[in-house]
C-alpha cells in the first residue's frame, strides 16, 4: 500500500555515500526530512533535481528540514555524484527497491523508477508527497512551499 499524507512515514536505515547507515526515525523530535525518491545518479533530470535541492539547501537548514535523497544507486556511485556536482546533502542506496516500495513509490511507463518527494515533519508524519517524473525542479519548490506552512 502506497504511503499517504497524515500517515507516519515508514522507518529505514540505508548506507548513505559515505557507506555509513542513516535511519530516517533519527530524525524524529528534531527535524524536518524531505525525501526525494531519484531515478539514478548522474541522469540529466536527477541531476537538475538534485542540483535544485543543493541550491536551495540553506533555505532547507533554515526551514529546520534536512533533505536526503533515495535511489537504488550504490554508496560509492552516491560518493561520485555528490562530489562531482558538490551535493551537501545526504544520499542513501535503497539498492534492494525496498524503501521504494514500502513508501508505494510508483514506476513511471512501468519502467523509469519514479521521482516522488515527502515532506516530512518533526513527529514523522507525512505532510506532503508531490509525484512529477518530468519536471525535476518542481519538486523543491512543493516542499519548500510546505515546510513554510509547518
Amino acid at each position: 500500500m502506497p504511503v499517504h499524507v497524515g500517515q507516519m512515514a515508514p522507518d529505514f536505515t540505508l548506507m548513505n555515500q559515505a557507506g555509513e547507515p542513516v535511519t530516517l526515525s533519527d530524525f524524529r523530535g528534531d527535524k524536518a526530512v524531505v525525501l526525494y525518491f531519484y531515478p539514478k545518479d548522474d541522469t540529466p533530470g536527477c541531476t537538475t533535481e538534485s542540483c535544485a535541492f543543493r541550491d536551495n539547501y540553506a533555505d532547507f537548514q533554515q526551514a529546520g528540514a534536512e533533505v536526503i535523497g533515495i535511489s537504488s544507486d550504490s554508496p560509492g556511485s552516491h560518493q561520485q555524484f555528490a562530489r562531482k556536482y558538490n551535493l551537501p546533502f545526504t544520499l542513501v542506496s535503497d539498492t534492494t527497491g525496498e524503501v521504494r516500495r514500502s513508501y508505494g513509490v510508483p514506476a513511471t511507463l512501468g519502467l523509469l523508477p519514479g521521482r516522488v518527494t515527502y515532506v516530512i515533519d518533526e513527529a514523522g508524519v507525512v505532510r506532503h508527497i508531490f509525484n512529477s517524473q518530468f519536471n525535476p525542479k518542481a519538486h523543491v519548490g512543493e516542499a519548500r512551499k510546505v515546510l513554510q506552512q509547518l
